[in-house]
């Protein structure tokens, strides 16, 4: 007998998921390590010198455009970051006008503001990110204006002549020539750090987004500090910040917040792309709204969640999308309905096997609240007779309920209770399962578009509900079953 697979739902399932995709290289190529690769083969390549007086346009161009995408998206971390690098930027230019060997700063106010702006920036970026994003309000932009300013201050101090070193007697080939110190490069590696680990919470690219600019800042102050080449890297860090915003919109209006796979637009965006051979299918979760009146939205959103990481692996290359509610699609491309119903019923067993693990906090303050409750009503002094048998008459109904759960969730068969003794209504069961009805239909004589490919799945799959649930249905066979009925009908007679 195969053992459940058991499935441990988290609480929140993001747009980016790995699960769901199997591409999270993806947002860590496209685009800043694209746009940051371009922008370093540029600057080391003869063609540097004939596109340097076109820098100017570019550096006032992208930093308009950023400032203006962080207003049209209410972005406050997008502004703000954007105005730390340009502030920073500016700083460095305007401490850096001593001179200057090998390429880097290596005396006075120079070197001083540019180990400021290593440790600040990635500092600023990190603050940003950790930050509540709460839009371009007050609220929101106070504090990271204060910030700002407060930083600006310091560093116009640090920078003053008077409170820098020279360096003039440095041997340019020492690492302690360098513009950063070594000290100050752990900024650098906090702030990728920080950002691969939010990637992996939040799956979302503006993420990479940041690390790529924490990269391109790098750059910048490492081996051009000064001149059009920090123009260029420094208007590429702020481009790579801007599409990566452009980038997370993209995906949170193509898929699902909630599960991570795709959403509705991009399910009516795919049907335009179709071919002649195809298949849809139309997935619906069985006794959902019973199941979520029962045990509560959370644990609603879990059994959704759980659902669509089985529907995004299904075989035949089929592409999972959520309709809405407890609706979802698959459509299958250059496969016909008849090949889809084999990899369909493979998902609904696979699907009916897992089993669904409530999570233990919730039982625990479920359990603790309940029996808190029952402590306290016995701790009541002249408790009557007819309050027990009320008490048990609720407990019975308890029961009865918890028995009806069961029958209409079951749970799997290597699940057994083994707690008689316990009360049916102290306790919910670990684990469930749940399972789902499929209908599947592909175009025909007199379904060519697929409006009505949709429509005959969902006839397919309103026959799968009336026959049971737990199956999947072929539209194509629809004609012949229910001549098949009316011939058995005939033959009783």
């Amino acid at each position: 007998m195969p053992v459940p697979e058991t499935l441990t739902a988290s609480r929140r399932r993001l747009p980016y998921s790995e699960s769901m995709h199997g591409r999270t290289w993806k947002p860590w190529l496209v685009p800043g390590a694209l746009l940051l690769a371009l922008a370093a083969a540029l600057v080391n390549s003869s063609l540097f010198v004939q596109v340097a007086p076109s820098l100017s346009f570019y550096y006032v161009a992208v930093f308009a455009a950023g400032l203006l995408l962080a207003w049209r998206f209410n972005s406050s971390r997008l502004l703000f970051s954007l105005l730390a690098l340009l502030l920073a930027h500016r700083a460095v230019a305007f401490f850096s006008k001593g001179p200057l060997q090998t390429g880097n700063v290596l005396t006075g106010p120079g070197r001083t503001a540019v180990a400021l702006a290593a440790l600040l920036i990635p500092l600023n970026f990190i603050v940003f990110a950790q930050m509540r994003e709460r839009g371009l309000t007050i609220a929101g932009i106070a504090p990271r204006f204060g910030l700002l300013f407060l930083e600006s201050v310091a560093f116009a101090v640090l920078c003053r002549p008077e409170n820098t070193l020279e360096y003039s007697s440095v041997n340019p080939l020492h690492p302690s020539a360098f513009p950063i110190p070594l000290w100050i490069l752990l900024s650098f590696v906090a702030a990728i750090a920080v950002f691969v680990w939010r990637f992996f919470q939040t799956r979302k690219p503006i993420e990479p987004g940041f690390a790529w600019s924490v990269a391109a800042v790098f750059l910048w102050l490492q081996f051009a500090p000064v001149g059009k080449a920090s123009d260029a890297y420094v208007a590429t860090a702020a481009l790579i910040l801007a599409a990566s915003l452009i980038e997370t919109s993209y995906v949170l209006a193509y898929h699902d917040e909630l599960t991570g796979i795709r959403g509705r637009r991009a399910f009516n965006e795919s049907l335009l792309s179709l071919d002649q051979q195809y298949a849809i299918a139309i997935v619906d979760i069985d006794h959902f709204k019973k199941f979520n009146d029962t045990y509560g939205h959370d644990v609603g959103d879990q059994v959704l969640c759980m659902v669509a990481k089985r529907l995004s692996d299904v075989g035949g290359d089929g592409q999972a999308f959520r309709c809405g509610g407890e609706e979802f699609a698959i459509v299958f491309r250059n496969t016909s309905a008849k090949e889809a119903f084999e990899h369909l019923d493979a998902l609904r067993q696979r699907i009916e096997k897992s089993t669904f693990q409530v999570r233990s906090a919730d039982r625990r303050a479920e359990k603790t609240a309940e029996k808190s409750a029952e402590k306290s009503s016995n701790r009541r002094a002249g408790t009557s007779q007819s309050d027990r048998r009320k008490s048990a008459r609720k407990r019975t109904a308890a029961a009865l309920s918890s028995s009806k759960q069961r029958d209409l969730f079951p749970q799997p068969a290597s699940q057994t209770p083994d707690r008689l003794s316990d009360h049916l209504s102290d306790r919910l069961p670990d684990r469930l399962s749940v399972t789902v009805s499929i209908g599947v239909a592909e175009p025909g004589t007199r379904n060519r578009q697929p409006e009505q490919v949709i429509q005959s799945a969902d006839q397919a799959l309103y026959r799968a509900k009336n026959n049971g649930r737990n199956c999947v249905e072929l539209a194509s066979t629809a004609p012949l079953r229910l001549a098949e009925r009316k011939r058995s009908k005939a033959s009783r007679f």
